[in-house]
This record gives C-alpha cells, sequence and structure tokens, in this order.
C-alpha cells in the first residue's frame, strides 16, 4: 500500500541561511521545543514505513520565505512534496506563486482564512477579499490544490468562491474544524452554492487536531471521521501526521489516525485515504 503523509513541516538548525520569519511576529512553541530538520522528518518515515511525504510551509518560522522546504525540494523530488505560503494580498502574489510553483517545484499553496490562536493574522477581511481575485484566478486555471485553514462557519464563503472559480480544487486542513453536533451538517452551504462534498473540488485532510478535537469536543473522532468519509467519498479524503507540530512520534500520530477510521472501509478505500487519493492530487500517480 502506497501511503502517503500529506501535512509534515521541517524546521532547519541552520539559521544564518534560513532566519526566522514567522507571521505575527511571535515562533510557534511546538518548532521550539520539537524542531525537527529533513534529515529528522525522513528518518521517522522511514521508521513509519511513509512512502511519500508533503512537507507544508511552516509559516510560523519563516512566514513566506519557503526556500528551506523549495531546497529540500531539489534534493528529494522523488520522495517529497511542497505546500508553499504566499501573502495572497500582496501586489506581487502572481509572481511569488509563479516563482515558487514553476520554478522551485512546489505542487501547492497553503492559506490561513483564520487559526486556533490569535498568533497568526489572518488575512485581509477573510478568503473572499477582493484583493484575492487574482490568486484565486490563478489557482483555479493552473488547477494548483489550496490548503486552506478555516473553520466551518467559513464554509459558506468557501462555496461561493468554488462557484466562481471552476477550476479552484480545495484541501481543507485539520478536516476544515467541521460542526461536531450529531445532527449537524458538518459545514454549511451557502444560499444557491451546493454542499461543499457537492463539487467534488473540496477534498478533507485528517490530522490529530482534528481528531483530538473531537474527543475533546464530541467524545469521539470516529462518528466525525465516518461522516466526513461518507459525504465527500474515500476518494476525497487524506491524512496527515502534522509531524512534529503534534506531539508524538511520526508512526504514533499515523495509527491514532487510522485507529478512528470507519472499520467498515474496504480495501480499496483504505488505499485512498493512506495515499491514493494524495497520489493523483499532488500528481504521484
Amino acid at each position: 500500500m502506497f501511503t502517503v503523509d500529506t501535512h509534515t513541516h521541517i524546521i532547519s538548525p541552520d539559521t544564518d541561511t534560513y532566519p526566522a520569519a514567522p507571521l505575527g511576529g511571535h515562533r510557534s512553541e511546538w518548532s521550539q521545543e520539537r524542531p525537527t530538520d529533513i534529515d529528522g522528518l525522513l528518518r521517522a518515515a522511514d521508521a513509519a514505513e511513509i512512502d511519500h511525504l508533503v512537507v507544508v510551509q511552516a509559516s510560523t518560522v519563516y512566514g513566506f520565505d519557503n526556500t528551506y522546504v523549495a531546497d529540500q525540494l531539489t534534493r528529494y523530488r522523488d520522495r517529497l512534496s511542497g505546500v508553499c505560503s504566499v501573502d495572497f494580498l500582496s501586489p506581487k502574489a502572481l509572481d511569488d506563486l509563479s516563482h515558487w510553483i514553476d520554478e522551485r517545484g512546489f505542487s501547492g499553496v497553503r492559506i490561513r482564512a483564520a487559526d486556533g490562536t490569535t498568533a497568526v493574522p489572518t488575512p485581509g477581511r477573510g478568503l473572499d477579499d477582493e484583493r484575492m481575485t487574482p490568486v484565486w484566478q490563478f489557482l483555479s486555471a493552473r488547477r494548483v490544490p489550496v490548503c486552506i485553514q478555516m473553520h466551518a462557519k467559513h464554509a459558506p464563503i468557501l462555496a461561493g468562491l468554488l462557484q466562481q472559480y471552476p477550476g479552484l480544487t480545495v484541501i481543507l486542513d485539520h478536516a476544515g474544524r467541521p460542526e461536531l453536533a450529531p445532527d449537524a451538517a458538518p459545514y454549511p452551504s451557502a444560499a444557491g452554492a451546493p454542499d461543499l462534498e457537492q463539487t467534488g473540488r473540496v477534498f478533507i485532510k485528517l490530522t490529530p487536531p482534528a481528531l483530538l478535537r473531537a474527543q475533546r469536543e464530541a467524545g469521539s473522532a470516529e462518528p466525525l471521521f465516518a461522516k466526513l468519509i461518507e459525504k465527500f467519498g474515500a476518494d476525497h479524503v487524506l491524512w496527515g501526521s502534522n509531524f512534529p507540530a503534534s506531539a508524538g512520534s511520526l508512526a504514533e500520530l499515523a495509527e491514532l489516525v487510522r485507529a478512528q477510521l470507519p472499520s467498515t472501509l474496504d480495501d480499496t478505500e483504505r488505499e485512498l485515504i493512506a495515499g491514493g487519493t494524495a497520489r493523483k492530487l499532488y500528481g504521484k500517480s
């Protein structure tokens, strides 16, 4: 079974070559307590028997300077894919996207529409800030997958964007902080817009932060995971360890997510969630 961890981070010990410049001016605690460089990540992946890694830019350490991840993509092209961070409000956002994607080899981009803390500022007035229009047009035309860190309350805005940009492909980081009430839809929809799962262009990323939130607020993550897989389909679900931002070894984090998957899944569905979905999404098939 081909396995892809779609949410990892790396921190370099070489602070001269790769100086910290975190968004919001405050470096994340995990990056100071558990900094893991590319060699440590690869060792952890080998121990966990992970075939491919998607490295997400650690913007709470490096902001919009994706150089450290980019340099590792050059070294380990067969083992890594990269998700960069770009200032969607910048006048040179399109130039930055072209640089990181076309010249430095990134396969996706990430935007924080909301964060779990106040340490990272959210962009403008939200996902539909009119200054982002050229970025959404670029991502839609190029069909570059965009990871969005958001809450369920932002789903109506996202639904409108998906309707407006027919090529837009979205991955909800940490499952998009869905509604957890048993009788609630995970994500509310905008009036006149299809539900997110009906677009066929929204993918759900199951991670330890999503799992732990569900356990904390709803008592268990199993019903949530089952609902999301049923609604979106295994071919639109992937997983990420959030290593090393989440505490624990990569192998432990992978098993944490795996153990919450419904027992009713067949082999094909498990293979899709383990790596098949991500393999196609990031062009590794």
